[in-house]
C-alpha cells in the first residue's frame, strides 16, 4: 500500500472519487478499476445506497437446484455460492428426498427477542416483579413504534424478565417476543427496545445499556423432516454409513462444526440469492447447536423398520420477504420470484429443507466415495480458469488434469500451454 489508510474526509467522495483513491493507493491498474464499476444486475447506483464507501461490486455465481419437493409443491432453488459442488450436490439430494415423497417443513410463527441490559439495579427481583407487573404498559408503548405491523396482526406477543449473573454484578434483561409477521425484523425489535428502555429505568432505578435483539432466534425455528428410501441413496450399508457419519458429529465438536457447516452451504447460499442477513442466520445457527452447553450438530439421522433413511433438522431462521436488501437488491427480487414464496415463514421452510438436503449429500458422500471425487473436478475447473483457460480449452484441461490426478494451478498452466502449442 502507497500510504496510510487513514483517510479523512473519504465517505464524503463520491464513488469515482473513492475508487481513485483506492487504485491510487493499492496500485490498481485501468483493467482492475474497470473490473470494480462494470455494470452488472446491481447497479452501482443502487450498491453506493447500501453501504459505506462503496468502490464497486462483487458477483457471485448464481444456480439453481432443481427436484425440490417440499410439503407437496414444486421449487426451484436460487444459490448463490462460489463453492464447487453444492448446487449440484443440493439438486442430487433432492432427488434422493424426492423418492420417499419430498421433503416436509414446519415453522414457527415470526418471533423475534428484543434485549434490554438493566445494571446496577438496586433489587433486582423486585425489579423483574415490577416490569412484569406493567408488562400491558410496556406492550403497547412498543407496539405504537409499529403501528403498520400491529394492523398486519404482529407486535409484542409477550415479556420475559432474566437475572443473570455476570462479573460486574447482577444484571435483569427484558425480553420483548415480537411477531415481526414477513420481516427479518432487525429493526422492528430495536426501535421497541428503545422506546422501552427509558420506562425501565425510571421503574428500577437501574441503568439501560444494551438494548438490541438476539440473533439466538429460538422462537423461530424450522423443522424439517425426509424419509429417503434405501434404494435411492445406494443400499443399507450407504444408510448405515450415514448414520456412522452423523454420529461422529454427535460425539464430536470437531466434527459437528463440519458437519452443520455442510448444512449451511444451502442455507446461506439461498440467503445470500434472496438478500437475507447471512451473518445473523450463521449466529443463530451455531448458537443454537450449542444451547446444550455443547456443540452438536443440528440434524439427525438415523434408520426405520424398513431400513429407509430418516432425516431431521431443526433450527433458527430469521429470514424475510419484505424489508432490508430483500427488496432493493434486482437480484434478491428476482430469486424471490424464481422461489414463488409469499411469506417469509414459507421461505424459511424451503431454506431449512435445502439445508437437510444439503446436510444428506455431504453425508453420502462422505461414507461412499469421499467428498473429494465430485469436489476435485469442479476444483479442476476453476483452476483451469484461473490459469487462463477459455472456452473448450477449461474442459480440454480439466480432462487432461482429472486423467493425471494431478489437480494443481501448475499443471493447469502446463497442460494450457501445451495445447494452445499445438493449435
Amino acid at each position: 500500500m502507497k500510504g496510510s489508510s487513514r483517510l479523512p474526509g473519504f465517505h464524503k467522495l463520491n464513488l469515482e472519487e473513492r475508487l481513485r483513491k483506492v487504485a491510487e493507493l493499492a496500485g490498481l491498474d485501468e483493467d482492475d478499476v474497470k473490473t470494480l464499476v462494470k455494470e452488472g444486475p446491481l447497479p452501482l447506483e443502487i450498491a453506493d445506497r447500501m453501504i459505506e464507501n462503496v468502490i464497486g461490486t462483487m458477483p457471485l455465481p448464481l444456480g439453481i437446484a432443481t427436484n425440490f419437493l417440499i410439503n407437496g409443491k414444486d421449487y426451484l432453488i436460487p444459490m448463490a455460492i462460489e463453492e464447487p459442488s453444492v448446487v449440484a450436490a443440493a439438486s442430487n439430494a433432492a432427488k434422493m428426498c424426492r423418492a420417499g415423497g419430498g421433503l416436509k417443513a414446519l415453522a414457527t410463527d415470526s418471533l423475534m427477542i428484543a434485549q434490554i441490559q438493566l445494571v446496577k439495579v438496586p433489587s433486582p427481583h423486585t425489579a423483574k416483579y415490577v416490569i412484569l407487573e406493567r408488562k400491558e404498559e410496556i406492550k403497547e408503548l412498543a407496539n405504537s413504534t409499529n403501528p403498520i405491523l400491529v394492523k398486519l396482526g404482529g407486535g409484542v406477543r409477550d415479556v420475559e424478565v432474566r437475572i443473570l449473573e455476570s462479573p460486574l454484578g447482577p444484571m435483569v434483561v427484558t425480553h420483548l417476543i415480537v411477531d415481526v409477521k414477513d420481516a427479518m425484523g432487525a429493526n422492528t425489535v430495536n426501535t421497541m427496545a428503545e422506546a422501552v428502555a427509558p420506562l425501565l429505568e425510571k421503574w428500577t432505578g437501574g441503568k439501560v445499556y444494551l438494548r438490541i435483539l438476539s440473533n439466538l432466534a429460538d422462537r423461530r425455528l424450522v423443522r424439517v423432516w425426509t424419509r429417503v428410501p434405501k434404494d435411492a441413496v445406494g443400499g443399507e450399508d450407504v444408510v448405515d454409513g450415514i448414520i456412522y457419519a452423523w454420529a461422529f458429529a454427535a460425539a464430536d465438536p470437531y466434527r459437528a462444526a463440519t458437519h452443520n457447516k455442510g448444512i449451511m452451504n444451502g442455507i446461506i447460499a439461498v440467503a445470500l440469492a434472496t438478500g437475507q442477513d447471512t451473518r445473523a442466520l450463521e449466529a443463530g445457527a451455531h448458537a443454537y447447536a450449542a444451547r446444550s452447553g455443547r456443540y452438536s450438530p443440528l440434524s439427525v439421522w438415523e434408520k426405520d423398520g424398513r431400513g429407509d433413511l430418516i432425516g431431521y433438522l431443526e433450527l433458527p431462521l430469521a429470514v424475510g420477504t419484505i424489508g432490508g436488501a430483500v427488496r432493493v437488491h434486482p437480484v434478491a427480487k428476482i430469486s424471490l420470484k424464481i422461489l414463488g414464496v409469499r411469506t417469509a415463514r414459507e421461505l424459511a421452510e424451503v431454506m431449512g429443507a435445502v439445508g437437510l438436503a444439503q446436510n444428506l449429500a455431504a453425508l453420502r458422500a462422505l461414507a461412499t466415495e469421499g467428498i473429494q471425487k465430485g469436489h476435485m473436478k469442479l476444483h479442476a475447473r476453476q483452476l483451469a480458469i484461473t490459469a487462463g483457460a477459455r472456452g473448450d480449452e477449461v474442459d480440454k484441461v480439466v480432462e487432461e488434469m482429472l486423467k493425471r490426478g494431478e489437480i494443481r494451478l501448475d499443471v493447469a498452466k502446463e497442460v494450457l500451454e501445451s495445447l494452445r502449442s499445438k493449435s
